[in-house]
């Protein structure tokens, strides 16, 4: 078979060039040139046509939609972030720091799956069978029918999954092949892990390269599409913690998933970032335990530091997370500056908003912070990247810059203008009942979340601008 022929491509502009070079005529960007494939066959035009689903021109309105069946993979956190649960033909990537979780949580679901009778299917392509094997032992996942196959050739990979789901038919022979497409109990998954390890032999370049990464997962996505399972991918992730490859990675998937978190705690958060069949910024949260990572059942509690006595500098906010509110302690120090340039540090929130928010708060509330650092940290290791949280932000340097603790069992929301206007926040009232279910007594909201009616046992403060808000705090000490 003839070797087929290759061509560069620029990342920057699109540029097309028969040979390597280090700059790219076009745009003058250096290193942006990557290998790709040349594919004259006839068939080569309708190498994407799975991906549609079909390859006639139709009027929107006589296209009937329909609801694809959810197989749920018995992790309930999992599932939540997923939007319900897998989609035949729907394909996930997920990445995360090496050792958060990504493969003992895949593992679990597979091994919940095999259970059910789902045909199931593990490439492994950084770990033997024999290291596979240890993992589950340790996990002391029960034996199940799981298939294990430990390969990075992806023209064996993708031959592997054709046998598979040739077996899931034929197991299902009571069922027409449309059947076994979109119908749970003929269901097939694989997991690929992970992707920078598989290599195809169309191109001479090595595994983990850009060229390589975006062809293996194409087939690999063209595949899916066409015989209907479920595909999931793991993606390294490069020390800023976005995932490695060609972006265009995360453009030809359906749903991208982010592990947070520190690998030396105990909670990991798993945050949808895209999904084309559920809510995006959905957040499962796990514990990671000698048995694998367990679903946390109260994720607010695990954002909630526990004190014996109310500290200066602490704030409790109700932020949205998908479709899920989570109660999140705000902390913040504020202490006098031992260099000429003051310290802004936040973790967990975004640091332009907080350089933004303290000239707010000197403009409008009259609190200098000029000569002071401030340090901001979100409790837990969360990522808040909402607006909503402006408020608390505020609140909790006010707090620790005067040495005065916020009122107890008091909730805040809302975002702050440049203008000091505090602005409202989506789905106030199912912050506040998540509030009251916790046991918060008093909530400071914005004008435009203030209920009808307030959750029992909660009294509501409605404000419009930081001074009303800075008011309301002294109003309740």
């Amino acid at each position: 078979m003839a070797k087929p022929k290759t061509q560069y491509i620029c990342t920057e502009c699109g540029g097309v060039l028969p040979k390597w070079q280090g700059q790219c005529p076009h745009c003058q960007a250096w290193n942006t040139l990557v290998e790709s494939i040349v594919d004259n066959s006839p068939a080569a035009g309708n190498r994407y046509d799975a991906l549609a689903g079909t390859a006639q021109v139709q009027a929107l309105s006589k296209i009937t939609p329909r609801e694809e069946p959810r197989l749920a993979t018995g992790v309930e956190e999992f599932d939540r972030v997923l939007g319900g649960g897998l989609v035949p033909g729907g394909v996930v990537l997920i990445g995360g720091d090496p050792g958060i979780g990504k493969s003992t949580l895949l593992l679990q679901a597979l091994s919940q799956l095999s259970q059910r009778g789902v045909a199931c299917l593990y490439v492994t392509g950084e770990e033997s069978g024999e290291q596979v094997a240890l993992r589950a032992q340790r996990l002391a996942l029960p034996p199940a029918d799981l298939q294990l196959l430990a390969e990075i050739s992806l023209e064996k990979i993708l031959s592997a999954i054709a046998q598979q789901a040739n077996s899931s038919a034929s197991d299902k022979g009571a069922k027409s092949t449309a059947a076994n497409r979109h119908n749970v109990d003929g269901h097939t998954v694989v997991v690929v892990d992970s992707i920078q390890t598989i290599y195809t032999e169309q191109l001479t370049s090595a595994p983990g390269s850009v060229a390589q990464v975006r062809e293996c997962a194409a087939q690999l996505t063209r595949a899916a599409k066409r015989a209907g399972f479920s595909l999931i991918l793991v993606g390294h992730v490069t020390k800023e913690g976005t995932l490695a490859g060609p972006r265009v990675l995360e453009h030809i998937v359906d749903t991208v998933l982010y592990f947070e978190g520190e690998t030396n705690s105990t909670f990991r958060l798993v945050r949808a970032f895209k999904n084309r069949f559920g809510a995006v910024n959905e957040l499962g949260v796990f514990a990671m335990t000698e048995r694998g990572l367990k679903g946390v059942s109260n994720p607010s509690a695990m954002f909630l530091s526990q004190h014996s006595q109310a500290v200066p500098g602490s704030c409790v906010l109700v932020t949205q997370e998908g479709t899920r509110p989570l109660l999140v302690e705000i902390q913040a120090l504020v202490d006098s500056a031992s260099a000429p340039s003051p310290r802004r540090l936040s973790v967990g929130l975004e640091a332009n908003r907080l350089a933004m928010l303290l000239a707010v708060l000197h403009r409008h509330a009259g609190v200098v912070c000029g000569d002071q650092d401030v340090f901001v940290n979100a409790v837990g290791g969360v990522r808040i990247s909402e607006p909503a949280a402006d408020l608390a932000v505020l609140l909790a340097i006010v707090s620790s810059l005067k040495n005065k603790p916020l009122p107890p069992k008091v909730v805040v929301f809302g975002e702050v203008g440049l203008a000091g206007e505090i602005r409202p926040a989506p789905r106030g009232q199912e912050r506040l009942k998540e509030a009251a279910k916790l046991g918060f007594t008093h909530a400071i909201v914005p004008k435009s979340n203030m209920p009808k009616q307030a959750p029992a046992g909660m009294q509501v403060i409605a404000v419009e601008r930081i001074e009303e808000a800075l008011d309301a705090v002294r109003s309740l000490s």
